[in-house]
């Protein structure tokens, strides 16, 4: 089959409504040898109670075996008028599992979902996720009926574009000589390959309009002068008009914009935003101006009474209230015009063959568009609201982007944390309480004056169990697939056991009460995802318990999720348009699942839900006006009439303003947000959040430096966590867990450098202080997030006191689904570790799963760490301009050196008293001897341990050649540290640290390494670049260097390294100070009798190996290296079974 036919089989199938024979055609052109002997149709008797209100009757119209001998089915599911392709995602999912497992426990389906009252339909792949075990006949068998399977589907028939299933599908059809694999037909599902294609086609357009606004703004004074005053920027605009644009687009997949007069909403045409650019609605010279401002702004924003008549359009078209359709800034659309050019939107230019049009709504219409938010059990291969967030972040300049410290986090993470942190506010609030620690003391009266006060009790939290914690892990993991069957088994069929612990059934009413009443905020929203992730996993909970409920009328997706966005999702953001998309991706999700055909209910305003502020700054005192502005909000947010909505507003805002209004003047910073003021219901209510949850920026306090210098000093007085060279994402975890109340959970995605490092100190304090630890995920070299090299872990933490914790280590995270999957089902697997450790009380946070803590318990009872004696372990030269100051040799004279210099970009000679030899760290190697091929230009005279700056005069006399040099270039070395060097002394280091310590003998390493590859400088000579470390002795050390460089180059090093360190991408670690001074080590003090004949033996080898080296680099030492390990070993006296820890042997 060539591409075109393969094309045309393709648009035939999925552009129509749904017909068996095409189908049939298409699976068998798939498919290549597919069989049909086993063809067989179930009417509705063979349909099991549990899926009967959803499936109608079902088809198997083949079967196929792949190459690796998978067997997959190829289905047609039929529905019933009840059952929407929407609603019913999980319960015909979970129809397809229990047929495939059923069915000789068949690895795949393909298959057609057909509704009788929808044009539409889903063409889906179902994958079983099969947990197996071995029965006692040997043989291996699933383990449960609550398999999962996972389901990935086009959206497809009439009106939907069939773009995306070509490019996917047709290489496979093509290929007639090869039987498919399942992982080809799973690749042709791909949801990240079209969410990485739309995201770059979105970029381009947003670039297009943005280009096309500035533009327009420098030629337009009326436009500039509007703007200015408004405070509207071009980026903002563009943002906007592109949400506004996406979020219609989502719109009409409902069949909500378009209405005929007299026709319920849902009639509407999939494809109006096509058919107003067409003119169907009216004719257009603009059509930003005389269409798209008129939707969005006296449309949808305007409230039309019940009908929602639209004159303009002479339509139906929804009021939708919420704000995303109000113009940015109130800027005064009516007056103003702003001329877009129409061809921004819809143009006829080539793309390829087949393809043409590169405007918005062009490229928008190639793609399937769904409401759905993807679950790891359930994606569309189509566009959906969480894309909004990927493209949020991806709009933010690169040097936006650092001043943030802002990363996506990858949808499979939300999804684990939002169900962890459910089940430990589950666990929390059904199996805690408050009781009195000590018996309260009966009161006094007194026969003359006041009776004694009253004494209040002491109280505390403590652990009442009412359901146990696994059954907690098995309702909220397993409650969606379960609550088919127990919904079956709860109406009288008897042949369903209970899928779910009696717990729950027995206690349903008042964990539904808790999920109703819980609060949970992101201090870092971003766009919205754990806030969506947390409304998922409470509405997927909810509904699980319905089937215990008689009164089932409000139990739908749609109020479970109003109530969530009403009472229990808070998030603050730095960013304005982080909050914007957070709002649109809520308002979504209520759109997804609203109902009512005749009237569709305005959307929530969340003015005083999401919110712009700084999470970290916030008043130090309680405001009296707290209840006036929780009346005022509650008011607010069923609001609908414009002028009500902006009183009220404006009240609250200014309720606001005026607890805010003396910050500078009082705190000497300006307060814009603080939780207890904006969140007052929360605090008032409830004391604080029962979850906080998120991803904090990323930034160290030297780019905080850039970007908000004024408030280092304030973080420094207000946080214990900022400390040393501290980074935001600490105070975010000070912050975030002091919003919680006393039972509350804290998950964040965080680096896990804080464990580790000095600057982490009072943070890991704060955290022992309060035994917080629940769970660590620590990633180690894997990477989570796609644009950053950043070495993460998961933390979770509880304000209830624990006595151990779990510990997570990641060794392969390709594919996440599985993993996160593997270790929630707590199947073993090579891809991580799992320990329990008790929660530390001192500053080491150390951590290994996997038996190393008990090694590293062993390592650390020597006497002794290479911090203890060492006189210093330090850095390299830190010049700030390397270009100018290091030099390659091109060839030695008796009192110069000839060289090339980088930044002259030419040969240089300067005098050998003003260079020093400069070793790069590719220039040492393990046991090598090393070789300087460059210098580096060291203006200064050390005398007596100390070091003086030359003056201009002495260089001029005395170095003649080297003066002319700097000369050159004065002008770069002037502006380094933004002009801080300007002066007659502008050669001098700006860092000017370690300066007389490098003329000793000392042991080097480089900063990042493979593998130790530690030497020794002999000659006492060389000076070195900052990605390389030397470390000097103590004088009351007695051993030889020699010892230390062959235990520092052992295989215990680099296994202490690994499990103490930062591992880093390709398994390479750092070889920084902090890291190697706690590394236990056998040593002879002037005060103790040396080590016996172990020193002699491993210095002896290690003279062998210098040796050879020497002569050839390259020589094969390890023969030697191999035996210096053993004596390491009896050094420390490690067990076989230990050596097999060290040696990654061990099972």
């Amino acid at each position: 089959m060539n591409r075109d036919q393969a094309y045309s089989l393709i648009r035939q199938t999925f552009t129509q409504s749904f017909d068996k024979a095409r189908f049939r055609n298409f699976a068998i052109n798939l498919l290549n040898r597919m069989d049909e002997s086993k063809a067989s149709a179930w009417n509705s008797q063979y349909v099991k109670d549990a899926f009967k209100v959803h499936v109608s009757r079902f088809e198997r119209i083949a079967t196929y075996t792949s190459p690796e001998n998978e067997k997959l089915d190829v289905l047609i599911v039929h529905l019933t008028k009840e059952s929407k392709l929407e609603r019913a995602r999980t319960a015909i999912r979970n129809f397809v599992a229990d047929h495939l497992k059923t069915r000789d426990e068949k690895d795949a389906a393909l298959v057609a979902f057909v509704s009788p009252t929808e044009k539409q339909w889903r063409f889906s792949y179902v994958k079983m996720e099969y947990a197996t075990v071995e029965k006692t006949s040997g043989k291996v068998g699933v383990q449960s009926r609550l398999t999962p399977a996972r389901r990935l589907s086009y959206i497809v028939g009439e009106g939907e574009s069939c773009h995306t299933a070509q490019t996917r599908f047709v290489g496979l059809l093509q290929d007639t000589t090869k039987d498919p694999k399942l992982a080809d037909i799973e690749g042709a599902f791909s949801v990240e390959a079209v969410t990485k294609e739309f995201f770059k086609r979105y970029v381009e357009l947003f670039e297009n309009i943005h280009q096309a606004l500035e533009k327009l703004i420098k030629k337009d004074r009326f436009v500039r002068d509007e703007f200015l005053s408004k405070n509207v920027n071009a980026v903002d605009f563009s943002k906007k008009l592109m949400g506004q644009i996406v979020f219609l687009y989502f719109l009409q997949k409902k069949g909500w914009l378009g209405v005929a007069k007299g026709q319920d909403w849902g009639t509407g045409p999939r494809d109006f935003l096509r058919r107003l650019a067409n003119g169907e609605w009216g004719k257009y010279d603009n059509f930003f101006n005389d269409i798209l401002e008129h939707l969005f702004y006296d449309t949808l924003a305007t409230d039309r009474g019940h009908e929602a008549w639209c004159n303009h359009f002479k339509c139906r078209i929804p009021f939708l209230n919420g704000g995303l359709f109000e113009p940015l800034g109130d800027y005064d659309w009516r007056r103003i015009d702003i001329p877009l050019a129409n061809r921004l939107f819809t143009n006829a230019d080539f793309v390829e063959e087949g393809i043409t049009g590169t405007g918005v709504l062009d490229v928008f219409d190639r793609y399937n568009f769904t409401v759905n938010e993807a679950e790891p059990l359930e994606k569309e291969v189509a566009i959906d609201p969480e894309m909004l967030g990927k493209v949020f972040e991806n709009l933010i300049e690169e040097n936006r982007r650092k001043g943030l410290g802002a990363y996506y986090t990858p949808r499979e993470i939300v999804h684990y944390m939002c169900q962890e942190s459910l089940i430990n506010y589950l666990d929390a609030a059904m199996n805690t309480g408050e009781e009195p620690v000590l018996p309260v003391k009966p009161r006094q009266d007194k026969m003359f004056g006041e009776p004694e006060p009253e004494q209040m009790a002491l109280r505390a939290m403590t652990r009442r169990e009412l359901v146990p914690r696994e059954d907690i892990v098995a309702f909220v993991q397993l409650g969606d697939q379960a609550s088919h069957y127990e919904a079956a088994r709860m109406s009288g069929t008897k042949s369903y056991k209970a899928e779910l612990p009696k717990s729950i059934e027995t206690t349903a009413r008042l964990i539904d009460e808790k999920l109703h009443d819980i609060t949970a905020c992101d201090p870092a929203v971003g766009s919205g995802a754990f806030l969506v992730g947390m409304m998922t996993e409470i509405v997927r909970s909810r509904s699980a318990l319905t089937p215990y409920f008689n009164d089932v009328h409000e139990r739908t997706p749609y109020h479970f999720k109003r109530n969530a966005i009403q009472n229990c999702l808070y998030g603050v953001d730095i960013d304005p348009g982080a909050v914007e998309i957070a709002r649109l991706r809520l308002w979504l999700s209520l759109v997804v699942d609203e109902e009512d055909v005749k009237q569709i209910k305005p959307l929530p305003n969340l003015d005083y839900k999401v919110v712009q502020g700084n999470s970290l700054l916030g008043l130090p005192f309680k405001s009296n006006r707290l209840q006036k502005i929780e009346r005022l909000k509650q008011e607010l947010f069923d609001e609908t009439r414009q002028e009500k909505k902006r009183k009220l507003k404006a009240n609250i805002d200014q309720e606001i303003l005026k607890c805010f209004a003396s910050s500078k003047s009082s705190l000497g910073y300006e307060v814009n947000f603080d939780f207890e003021l904006h969140f007052s219901e929360v605090f008032h209510n409830n004391g604080g959040f029962n979850i906080v949850i998120g991803n904090p920026p990323y930034l160290r306090v030297q780019g905080l430096q850039e970007t908000q210098p004024n408030l280092v000093p304030v973080y420094k007085q207000k946080y214990k966590a900022a400390c040393g060279s501290f980074d935001l994402y600490g105070l975010f975890i000070e912050r975030g867990f002091g919003l919680l109340k006393q039972n509350g959970n804290f998950a964040y995605i965080v680096p896990h450098k804080f464990f580790r490092a000095s600057f982490g100190k009072g943070l890991r304090a704060l955290l022992n202080e309060r035994r917080a630890l629940t769970q660590i995920m620590r990633f180690g070299a894997e990477q989570v997030f796609d644009e950053s090299t950043t070495y993460t872990c998961l933390l979770f933490l509880s304000r209830l006191r624990q006595d151990s914790f779990d510990l997570f280590e990641i060794k392969d995270f390709s594919q996440p689904d599985r993993i996160l999957s593997l270790i929630c089902s707590k199947q073993e697997n090579d891809s991580y570790m799992h320990c329990q450790l008790p929660v530390p009380t001192t500053d080491d946070w150390n951590f290994h799963a996997g038996g190393g803590e008990k090694l590293l318990r062993k390592l650390r009872q020597q006497n002794l760490t290479l911090g203890d004696i060492t006189r210093k372990i330090f850095v390299g030269l830190q010049t700030s301009l390397d270009r100018v100051y290091v030099l390659n040799v091109l060839k030695w004279g008796e009192q110069t050196v000839l060289c090339h210099s980088k930044m002259l970009e030419r040969e240089v000679e300067i005098e050998r008293g003003l260079v020093k030899p400069f070793l790069l760290g590719k220039n040492v190697h393990r046991y090598q001897e090393p070789i300087a091929k460059n210098v580096v230009v060291f203006p200064y005279v050390v005398e007596n341990g100390h070091a003086k700056l030359m003056t201009p005069k002495f260089i001029r006399e005395n170095f003649p050649l080297g003066w002319e040099y700097l000369k050159k270039n004065k002008e770069k070395m002037s502006d380094r540290e933004h002009g801080k060097m300007r002066g007659e002394r502008f050669y001098a280091y700006v860092y000017p640290k370690n300066l007389v310590e490098f003329e000793v003998s000392k042991i080097m390493t480089p900063d990042i390494c493979d593998g130790p590859q530690m030497t020794l400088d002999q000659s006492a000579e060389f000076y070195h670049t900052t990605t390389l470390y030397s470390f000097v002795f103590k004088d009351i050390v007695r051993n030889s260097p020699k010892y230390f460089l062959g235990v520092l180059n052992s295989r215990l090093l680099w296994y202490f390294m690994n499990v103490t360190g930062t591992v880093l991408r390709g398994g390479f670690l750092r070889f920084k100070t902090e890291y190697l001074r706690p590394f236990p080590i056998p040593c002879s003090l002037s005060q103790k009798p040396p080590l016996e004949g172990q020193e002699n033996r491993i210095v002896g080898l290690v003279d062998q190996i210098l040796s050879a080296k020497k002569l050839d680099p390259e020589a094969d030492t390890s023969k030697w290296e191999a035996k210096i390990d053993r004596m390491v070993y009896e050094l420390y006296g490690l067990t076989e079974e230990e050596i097999a820890i060290v040696e990654g042997k061990s099972s």
